[in-house]
């Protein structure tokens, strides 16, 4: 019986991330700068010889059965996966579907645009369409925005559709990509020297970005200037990997945090302050939480040669340092026997 698989990346979002939100994505325009990483959103798809379908998280411990995608109600039990199926999946035929992600629950790595990206990518390809990597970044962005009417960004999808590292434009509806090519040793210096430490699980993205958006719209004092300096900072982040300066890297990452706060009081978290004040002194050249924050993972550029020192600071108080290299094949899907 023929099976496919899929696997996709998370991303860490090294500057820019909230200007790919719309309407400030419409209006100002967005710069983004990230890295796909080795942890990953899984599937797997056995067609059912019967008419259920059967959609499994392996990470929640649940699942759902059904007897046609009409009945795939969105009740907050399994809904990017029914979302899949309902907008790519109307003549796959029934199946089973078992998915489970690497990164934590409400890390702020993008897990969940992992996930619709590698469902996209394993719908489709049982279905014999083949789309380019644009495409399905695109389309997996659809399944949050529109059909489960989600807030969000853009930059998580084509992360984890692309791979690589990219700084990204998003001036709604365009998107332009464009690849940042470092040398092999740049890219392995600053793979050692990056820290991601997970602090426990975040706010609801989608509630945090309505709330931002909202103030955005409202015009409250220092929101839009905070999102501006962001976007600023996207773009220092490219010169600054472009230029392979890893000290200039770290002052970027601290200006995006300092901003970043700007957006809601709770973005950081006395977790998150605590985890800090302890790295620092131990040799950090700069710091941001990932995505959304309000908990979540925090990324460290340590010092050379200092990480191991940051890493047992961290853990002592309680933070999760999470292994990772960079992934530069974003989506894959392959066939496999059962």
């Amino acid at each position: 019986m023929r099976i496919a698989r899929a696997r996709s990346p998370v991303r860490i979002d090294l500057a820019g991330g909230w200007t790919d939100v719309a309407p400030f994505s419409a209006r100002e325009g967005g710069c983004v700068v990230n890295a796909a990483i080795s942890r990953y959103s899984y599937a797997s798809l056995i067609p059912n010889q019967g008419s259920d379908y059967r959609l499994e998280s392996a990470d929640y411990d649940t699942f759902i059965e059904t007897h046609s995608i009409r009945q795939m109600e969105y009740d907050g039990n399994l809904d990017l996966l029914k979302a899949a199926i309902r907008r790519r999946g109307a003549d796959l035929g029934a199946a089973h579907i078992t998915t489970r992600c690497e990164a934590p629950p409400g890390s702020g790595t993008g897990s969940s645009a992992s996930m619709g990206v590698t469902m996209v990518g394993i719908i489709d390809h049982m279905r014999g369409v083949e789309l380019d990597r644009m495409e399905v970044a695109a389309l997996a962005n659809l399944l949050e925005i529109e059909e489960l009417k989600i807030p969000g960004g853009k930059q998580d999808q084509y992360a984890a559709a692309l791979g690589g590292i990219h700084f990204m434009e998003f001036k709604d509806p365009e998107v332009r990509v464009e690849a940042l090519e470092l040398s092999a040793d740049f890219l392995l210096e600053l793979e050692k020297h990056l820290l991601l430490v997970y602090t426990g699980k975040s706010r609801l993205s989608g509630n945090l970005i309505s709330r931002v958006m909202s103030a955005y719209e409202a015009e409250e004092a220092g929101v839009r200037d905070a999102l501006l300096n962001i976007r600023e900072a996207g773009l220092q982040m490219r010169d600054a990997l472009q230029a392979q300066d890893l000290a200039r890297v770290g002052e970027v990452l601290d200006f995006n945090w300092e901003n970043q706060k700007r957006l809601y009081d709770e973005m950081t978290t006395p977790k998150i302050e605590a985890l800090l004040a302890i790295a620092r002194p131990e040799g950090i050249l700069g710091a941001k939480a990932c995505g959304a924050g309000g908990g979540g993972c925090i990324l460290l550029l340590c010092k050379p040669d200092c990480e191991h020192k940051v890493r047992r600071a961290v853990e002592d108080l309680g933070g999760s340092p999470i292994e990772f290299q960079f992934d530069h094949r974003g989506l894959q899907v392959w066939d496999a026997d059962l």
